[in-house]
């Protein structure tokens, strides 16, 4: 077939699956950024999710309330101030697979951690490690580093590192197993990621948890890709914590309001904990006591009043994947990244390594990709891309992180970044 033949072979079918995509429609409820004529193709989610067409006029809501009715806006608004967190729970709740009572919307990512590490690591002399993945997100080290420092360990010590055994630098489960199971008994807490942020890897949330558990460990989990990517099932799992960011795939903006989840046999617990006023049980919160009686539940980490103008958008966003449905959204990512994938590896395998695992329940909407011809080739290849509105994410030292994502990603994406890639290679060699 001539090559021209075979593009639009590739086009029509493209489009194709496309047209008979059922979540198709909700493309249009976003903002899809402009390039030239007309508009980026925008693989990049797992970075900064797009704004929804529908945040605009419900931050305008919300000045409207504060400019019309000012204090009163907390009881009297449109989506009163006072209880605002409630209207984000329960869709909260659906998306990372919690009971209502057991997540919260509060704070950024980090903060989060440190308060659920103030409370559920709590190392002695004895059992003092964490155990988490070598290389993770810089700011979760930082943090974990802080806590064994503050609880006056040593890192150089009290840090386990998991280090990748796989070919791609991915984590098999029998190396997390021999991990847990050799240094148990001096693993205070268990804190590992959902998704890996370089790789792409998803973790068994629930297999880990029940390892750790029956070494006597406390087990937390960090959902920055993983919340609104993959579902998580978070009360099933067992894990004792976990905590996102909501700017990625939960679509929020930069800087978005956080999240958190404890598991319901914590509601009441005695652990110690840094207390602030909004934590204080609801009803008796106005009567100004001196003592801190936390609410039940993950509400009872809250520090302060919630942020109604980065709750907005988080609400807007939660009603998008409240109609979507996890389920619907996961069929068509694994879909939609196995189209990627297979493109990938029959026109592009001779440049182009997939460091995300195949099979489809090791891996959310990421692909993560490195150009075989090394690190210059790899940035000259995204920055190819981004010149014409292809946008994915550059990880150092070498990797393209590419995410189709299935509320506002079509197969028609995922083939303009496979002809581009094509036609920058044969650029390359001109």
């Amino acid at each position: 077939m001539k090559t021209e033949d075979n593009l639009k072979s590739l086009e029509a079918d493209a489009l194709a699956r496309d047209a008979a995509d059922a979540l198709a429609s909700f493309r249009s409820e976003f903002h899809i950024p402009p390039h030239g004529d007309g508009e980026q193709v925008y693989l990049c989610g797992n970075s900064l999710g797009l704004q929804p067409r529908a945040t605009r006029q419900a931050l305008i809501d919300e000045l409207d309330d504060w400019r019309d009715l000012a204090v009163e806006a907390h009881f009297r608004g449109k989506h009163p101030w006072m209880p605002y967190h409630n209207e984000v729970r329960e869709h909260l709740a659906e998306v990372v697979g919690a009971q209502p009572a057991e997540v919260v919307a509060m704070n950024s990512l980090t903060v989060n951690l440190h308060l659920m590490m103030a409370s559920f690591y709590r190392p002695t002399r004895e059992r003092n490690a964490i155990l988490i993945e070598k290389n993770p997100f810089p700011s979760d080290r930082y943090a974990i580093e802080s806590q064994i420092r503050f609880h006056g360990f040593d890192p150089a010590t009290a840090l386990i590192e998991l280090d990748a055994d796989e070919p791609n630098g991915t984590i098999s489960d029998a190396a997390i197993e021999r991990a847990i199971g050799e240094h148990g008994a001096r693993i205070a807490l268990v804190l590992l990621p959902g998704v890996q942020y370089r790789t792409g890897q998803v973790f068994d949330l629930k297999a880990i948890t029940q390892l750790a558990h029956a070494k006597g460990c406390v087990v937390g989990f960090d959902l920055a890709h993983s919340a609104g990517n993959v579902p998580v099932n978070l009360h099933d799992s067992g894990c004792d914590f976990a905590v996102w960011c909501s700017y990625k795939y939960l679509n929020s903006g930069p800087g978005a309001v956080a999240g958190c989840f404890v598991h319901e046999r914590h509601a009441r617990t005695d652990r110690p904990r840094f207390a602030g006023w909004w934590g204080h049980d609801q009803s008796t919160r106005f009567k100004m006591g001196p003592d801190f009686l936390p609410t039940p539940g993950a509400d009872g980490w809250q520090l302060s009043n919630p942020p109604i103008l980065a709750l907005a958008p988080l609400r807007v966003s939660l009603e998008i994947f409240h109609r979507a449905g996890m389920s619907r959204l996961r069929e068509k990512s694994i879909a939609l990244t196995g189209y990627l994938e297979a493109l990938i590896r029959m026109h592009l395998s001779d440049m182009i390594d997939i460091a995300t695992p195949r099979e489809p329940q090791r891996r959310g909407c990421q692909l993560s990709l490195r150009v075989k011809a090394g690190r210059d080739a790899g940035r000259a290849l995204f920055d190819y891309l981004g010149e014409r509105g292809i946008v994915g994410d550059w990880r150092e030292p070498d990797t393209i992180r590419i995410a189709p994502t299935p509320l506002y990603n079509g197969h028609i994406d995922c083939l303009r970044l496979v002809q581009a890639t094509r036609d920058w290679a044969v650029h390359a060699k001109s």
